[in-house]
């Protein structure tokens, strides 16, 4: 597919994709929650950040990891 688009064909490869989508949002959230605390602001400004992480959060990595991976190139971590 040349619109960078993820072609799911099966529930399978479906779920996968959400998955790793959940996992990189995760991630982001934790992050930012942290860097926030480390920055010495409030749970509630911790918060903030934590969900702006995840607003900013570019998921195209993400979509080329769960392509590569479906083609076979490495080991899967998403």
């Amino acid at each position: 597919m040349t619109d960078g688009r993820v072609s799911c064909e099966s529930d399978a490869e479906r779920h996968r994709l959400a998955e790793a989508v959940k996992a990189a949002c995760i991630a982001a959230a934790v992050s930012g929650y942290e860097q926030a605390g480390i920055s010495g602001l409030c749970q509630e400004g911790a918060l903030e950040c934590a969900l702006d992480a995840i607003r900013m959060l570019d998921v195209q990595p993400v979509i080329d990891r769960v392509r590569e991976l479906r083609s076979g190139g490495g080991p899967a971590a998403v």
